[in-house]
Parts: structure tokens; sequence; C-alpha cells
């Protein structure tokens, strides 16, 4: 658990569900959020970040974001941020700062032909 997890119960579990392009946070297993990504080449575009309404101010918006980079640079991916989450989570902490790529046109466009 963060310092931030208030949480009573068992510490926050995020993974990665590729299936659905998509990192998920579960307390005591219930899907508590998401962070949703889409992959071209080496980069990894994260696009859109949802926290449940009865999960809210617990901190579990950092956990997800930082469990969601920390495999994705593992992965050798590079970050994408387009989503204001993640791109806050950015601003305030540089331990991913030189895996970060700029967000492009191509790379909203990229999101944009993906969704339909």
């Amino acid at each position: 658990m963060t310092s931030e997890d208030t949480t009573a119960g068992s510490a926050p579990d995020v993974r990665d569900a590729p299936d659905h392009h998509r990192f998920e946070i579960h307390v005591d297993g219930e899907r508590a959020g998401l962070t949703e990504y889409l992959d071209r080449g080496d980069q990894r575009i994260f696009f859109h970040t949802e926290i449940g309404d009865q999960f809210a101010g617990r901190g579990l918006a950092t956990a997800l974001i930082h469990g969601a980079l920390d495999e994705t640079v593992r992965g050798g991916k590079r970050i994408v941020p387009i989503c204001p989450f993640v791109a806050g989570y950015l601003k305030k902490h540089d331990d991913f700062a030189d895996s970060v790529d700029p967000v492009t046109p191509d790379a909203v466009q990229a999101v944009k032909d993906s969704r339909g």
C-alpha cells in the first residue's frame, strides 16, 4: 500500500489486462479502476483512466498509474501520456522521465482510429 492508500483489507492489486488493452486495479477482488492504452511500435499510449466513485480518495489512481508505468517501462515500451491522470502523475514524479515521449497529433489520431 502507498502512504496515500487508506483502504481497509488487502493491498490494491494492479495487473495488466492485455486482451482489453488496459491495466486494472483491484481492491478486495473488485475492480476499482482502470487505465486504457494503445500499443504502437515501441510506444504505449495511455489515453483514459478512471476510478470508481466508491473508491475515490484512496490514492488508487496513483497506485494504478505507478504500477502501469512501471510495467510498461520494464517491458521496453515508451510512455505517451495523452490521459490527464497519467500526464499529471508524470509531472509530479520524475522517475519515468527518461521513458516519456511527447504527445503528437499522430498519437492522438491513432487512439481515435482505434476507438472506431
